[in-house]
């Protein structure tokens, strides 16, 4: 392994125990078992170095998302399981988790910067699979922006905000029949 995908990982570590805030050059040098110096040759800051993390990090939920993604399924299927598949990435992903812990606690800046980064690529995503799903006829000419826009904090409020006011977890399945029946069910053609 190289130098630069060692500090990359080192940068992980601590970005992922510590939070952005707490984490500094030198506990990723210590981690990545390099002198700071090092780690300047590669990233001018800690700010940069955050963001190349962050896109590495954005890459792999859009590629577990797209696991789940069948060829031949209806576009109301490929989007519910691509977007439980993003959010259960938000929730399991360590990284992800204490950047969402840290903007909640310390609304730090660079955190808040990239937690909307985060969002607007998934939005740009699903707004892909809606532009594709137009396409093939699968679905009603719509503001596609706006419709992943819905879709995503539709989600995001019954999946992982519901339980922060009731007692319960929706199910998969009420959380499926609810969008088929409302939002998904105005999109067909």
């Amino acid at each position: 392994m190289d130098r630069r995908q060692e500090i990359i990982m080192a940068a992980t570590k601590s970005f992922s125990l510590f939070g952005f805030k707490a984490t500094t050059m030198d506990q990723i040098a210590r981690i990545a078992n390099v002198g700071k110096g090092t780690i300047y040759t590669f990233f001018e800051n800690k700010d940069i170095l955050f963001q190349e993390i962050v896109l590495r990090m954005i890459s792999e939920m859009k590629s577990e998302a797209m696991s789940v993604l069948k060829e031949d399924a209806p576009f109301q299927e490929n989007a519910h399981h691509a977007l439980m598949k993003m959010l259960e990435f938000r929730e399991t992903h360590q990284l992800f988790a204490k950047i969402i812990d840290e903007e909640k606690e310390l609304r730090t800046p660079a955190v808040q910067q990239v937690l909307v980064q985060i969002e607007q690529e998934i939005v740009s995503y699903i707004k892909l699979k809606i532009e594709k799903a137009i396409s093939k006829g699968e679905i009603r000419q719509v503001n596609s922006e706006l419709v992943a826009f819905l879709l995503f904090k539709a989600y995001l409020a019954f999946v992982v905000d519901w339980e922060a006011t009731h007692s319960e977890p929706l199910s998969e399945k009420s959380i499926t029949e609810l969008f088929r029946d409302t939002i998904f069910k105005s999109l067909l053609i």
